[in-house]
């Protein structure tokens, strides 16, 4: 019996009770079923390392997935209908990527800073109007995409991301540029467009490994001090877009 199920695509309504006796499978592709409920049963599937759920329905994840301690490569839960996280999934502390972008979550648990695995964490177009101080936690962090969200702040934690390359805040309510970010020696894309911004810090032009930072569609213009920062990044060959 193979251990790989997919699912995708395939009309289902709702999960057969049949797929939960499947303890073996290490992949489970359940994407694109208009499933509007996950059965607890899930919990039963301790052997996944990969479990797709995105593009549905679900109103609630069941916190019977933090029962899924095998789960270690790929969590998808994004295009769905979540207001909320189980904090059961900070139970999932060797899973690399989890993606719950294109929901209706307000806030992320506190718990996600038990996720110590997270190399990228995708929260994209949701209604996060700030996150947990334990995002710091997360040691290994090396992408994290926040695009569309209602964040005007990131907590002082955030500095403990060392690991961060990649940081997406486009279309949030940003009216600086979050001084955490000064701390990072390894972020090397930055995406600020369509914020709030009136200016750029210059311990900006400080960042060791930047390589791309994109202000576009700030409304506000370079002049002054301000186009000193910005200056530098680009004699280091920067690229910079405003």
């Amino acid at each position: 019996m193979t251990d790989v199920l997919n699912l995708w695509k395939a009309g289902l309504g709702e999960v057969p009770e049949d797929v939960w006796e499947r303890t073996g499978l290490r992949v489970l592709i359940l994407a694109d079923n208009g499933l509007t409920r996950l059965s607890p049963a899930v919990g039963r599937l301790q052997r996944l390392h990969t479990l797709d759920l995105g593009h549905n329905q679900l109103a609630e994840a069941p916190g019977e997935l933090g029962e899924l301690r095998g789960l270690t490569r790929y969590l998808y839960l994004h295009d769905n209908h979540l207001t909320r996280l189980p904090p059961e999934l900070g139970r999932l502390d060797e899973l690399a990527y989890l993606n719950v972008g294109e929901n209706r979550i307000g806030e992320l648990p506190s718990e996600i800073g038990d996720m110590a695995g997270l190399v990228e964490l995708r929260a994209q177009h949701n209604e996060l109007a700030g996150l947990p101080e334990s995002i710091g936690r997360l040691g290994r962090l090396r992408e994290l995409w926040l695009r569309g969200n209602r964040l005007a702040s990131l907590p002082a934690t955030f500095s403990a991301l060392t690991q961060l390359r990649h940081l997406e805040l486009r279309d949030s309510a940003l009216e600086s540029v979050p001084e955490p970010l000064s701390a990072l020696p390894l972020l090397r894309h930055l995406d600020l467009r369509s914020n709030r911004l009136h200016g750029i810090p210059d311990w900006i032009a400080e960042l060791p490994s930047l390589e791309k930072l994109d202000l576009r569609w700030n409304g506000f213009e370079e002049r002054g001090d301000e186009l000193r920062p910005l200056q530098a990044l680009r004699e280091r060959g920067c690229a910079v877009l405003t």
